[in-house]
């Protein structure tokens, strides 16, 4: 087999390409049965809706097969660089000297893949005490399955990912030799000072004789060192977490019996199935030109307002955003729909870009939500009550955005531009506009009314949703099968970066409720007289400065575990016994903040990725700012009056 150039690929290319092969393999049948689990889902739906007869054994399915998809994905996703990091520290320092980086990089794929290699072998267990003991799920004379085949494919999505991190690592090695010598390695040796303290005090916590809080808290250092430092989330929560039950409990059995419990007893359940399908239907709405429409309406009926383009591209990112909970499809669309139109018409590219990257938030907050389906599985809340809960601060939060663009406009023109007239929108008349608008109002009448009147649970109506959208699509002609294959693998490696932090996180709580700190820090805040709004003040704070360098997602699962506790303890009497909700709707807003402030804001490189050259992107975070402050108003309106999330409820 020849490359490019003619000349024979090397062994290890061609081993690392037939590998590649294999993991696209795995990742296609756990991709594949994503799209499987909506059509037994709206089967099961259709035939109790129907028949009065539900598709017997659909929950049990679901339950047992969502572990699997994740696992077998997990490779192809970390081939891809889709398994979540933060690169705060990793990328200048790979900018700077990437030997020093290729030998971090190399460092945590090597603890990546004993990780992965241990729960190989205890999965392995698994399987084979299933298969000899001929387990089955479901009810004798009306639907039984044997749980091997699953727990077969789970142990064999776990060793290729395992593989997968020696693989990589080896290819780090032997490209170290060229780096050295094409670089001065300048940063190498303070690297592997680094590398050599945390081995070291690694050592000193193995060896010494600390107390269980004490644990707990060198926990939390060591989990903020590693992230920062750039290993993958993921691998960072599974590992302090293992060695964190190993230390404390002093028996490596039980860490690894945990990390078991967490990778197959932690997301096999059928409320999870909801992430995927939530993914799956907003990216249908990503391809149907829906949100094309929606800003083609906005568009023209304020056109006579001051900022008028502006507000448009808001009212559209809220109408979309309740169709879909992922905003970095927002970003993605409006950046290719509004901001060519705001810039043609004369407004600044900083106000343009910036407008796009701070409404494309809308759908983190709007439900149905990931995010709030995230804080409802790590915090034990209905993902109902959050859905509930967060359309009063969602429309709010919309409504102070286009007041901050009408004040922008009067105030700041410089800022904003100097817009020329928009006759030359394309005219809407109501019909016209009933009729762009009617599938939006169908999809949004099936999933929330759906969910709100009882009809489905979350999950269901996930299925049935994605399911409607694609019917949308295809109405539209724009489902091709190309564009389809582009869903289905997109949903699943957006559903392995999610649901694997949720594994990792898992882990990491076992650990904390061991080491005792969780029980500690509330007695602390509750005998030191902090109070319940210090508490909140701090969290937020907290967060927000996070979001400068993680993902939301993994923002929410490393820190809302550790003081749900403290919140439910002092805030029960002060916001109600819906305290949780509260708390999960005000940290989704501050969580937001962290997808436009840098250097991490993802939006915006989303954003900036779509626009090009046409604005850079200092420019993009300072068209941002205004965004960012009009939430942290919002915040503050929602811890002066708890009623605007709990009133609904």
């Amino acid at each position: 087999m020849l490359q490019s150039d003619e000349t024979p690929m090397a062994p290890e290319g061609l081993v690392t390409r037939a590998y590649g092969q294999v993991t696209g393999g795995l990742s296609a049948l756990g991709t594949i049965w994503i799209f499987v689990l909506m059509l037994l889902i709206c089967a099961d739906v259709a035939g109790l809706a129907l028949f009065s007869q539900p598709l017997y054994g659909v929950v049990e399915v679901v339950e047992q097969t969502i572990v699997p998809v994740v696992f077998l994905q997990l490779a192809h996703a970390l081939a891809h660089g889709r398994l979540t990091r933060a690169d705060f520290l990793f990328a200048p320092l790979a900018k700077a000297d990437p030997a020093a980086a290729a030998v971090l990089n190399m460092l945590f794929l090597l603890i990546g893949g004993v990780l992965f290699g241990a729960l190989t072998w205890v999965l392995w267990g698994d399987y084979a005490s299933a298969f000899r003991g001929g387990e089955f799920i479901g009810a004798s004379g009306v639907f039984t399955l044997p749980t091997w085949p699953f727990k077969l494919l789970t142990a064999i999505g776990c060793a290729a990912a395992t593989i997968q991190f020696l693989l990589e690592a080896t290819d780090v090695a032997r490209q170290l030799p060229e780096m050295l010598t094409r670089g001065r390695g300048r940063w190498l040796v303070p690297a592997l000072i680094g590398v050599a303290v945390v081995i070291g005090a690694v050592w000193l916590v193995a060896t010494g004789d600390f107390s269980r809080t004490t644990l707990g808290i060198l926990a939390i250092l060591f989990l903020l060192v590693l992230l920062m430092a750039g290993m993958h989330v993921a691998v960072v929560l599974g590992v302090v977490g293992v060695v964190g039950i190993w230390l404390i409990r002093d028996n490596p059995n039980v860490a690894l019996n945990s990390l078991k419990t967490s990778a197959t007893g932690t997301i096999n359940k059928f409320d999870f199935g909801v992430v995927p399908l939530f993914v799956l239907m907003g990216l249908f709405t990503d391809i149907s030109d829906i949100g094309r429409d929606a800003y083609r309406v906005a568009a023209w009926w304020t056109r006579k307002l001051l900022g008028g383009l502006g507000i448009a591209t808001v009212a559209a990112n809220a109408v979309f955003a309740a169709i879909t909970g992922i905003s970095i499809a927002s970003s993605a669309i409006f950046s290719r729909v509004a901001v060519p139109q705001m810039v043609a018409h004369g407004y600044t590219p900083r106000f343009a870009t910036g407008t796009v990257a701070g409404s494309s938030i809308l759908g983190m907050l709007i439900p149905p939500s990931l995010l709030l389906i995230i804080f409802g599985f790590v915090t034990e809340t209905s993902v109902g009550k959050l859905f509930l809960a967060a359309m009063v601060p969602g429309i709010l939060m919309a409504l102070i955005f286009c007041i901050t663009i009408i004040l922008l406009a009067k105030f700041r023109p410089d800022f904003v531009g100097q817009p020329t007239g928009n006759d030359d929108l394309e005219p809407e008349t109501l019909a016209s506009s009933a009729r762009r608008l009617l599938p939006i109002v169908v999809l949004v009448g099936i999933v929330l009314g759906g969910i709100y009147l009882g009809w489905f649970t979350p999950t269901q109506a996930g299925a049935v949703g994605a399911f409607a959208t694609m019917i949308v699509t295809i109405l539209r002609r724009r489902l091709t099968r190309a564009n389809l294959w582009n869903v289905l693998r997109e949903t699943g490696q957006i559903t392995v970066a999610v649901l694997s932090l949720v594994i990792g996180a898992s882990v990491l709580t076992k650990a904390l409720v061991m080491s005792t700190l969780p029980a500690q820090m509330v007695q602390y805040a509750v005998d030191s007289g902090f109070g319940f709004w210090g508490v909140i003040v701090l969290f937020l704070l907290v967060v927000i400065v996070m979001g400068m360098f993680l993902d939301s997602t993994s923002i929410i699962v490393i820190t809302v575990p550790m003081v749900v506790p403290l919140v439910t303890t002092l805030g029960t009497g002060i916001i109600g016994p819906d305290v949780l909700i509260w708390f999960g709707i005000v940290t989704i807003i501050a969580v937001e903040m962290g997808l436009l402030t840098p250097p991490f804001g993802i939006s915006v490189f989303v954003v900036k990725s779509t626009v090009g050259d046409l604005c850079s992107l200092q420019d993009i975070f300072a068209g941002v700012m205004p965004y960012v402050l009009a939430m942290a108003a919002l915040i503050g309106i929602c811890m002066a009056f708890p009623a605007v999330v709990t009133g609904i409820l």
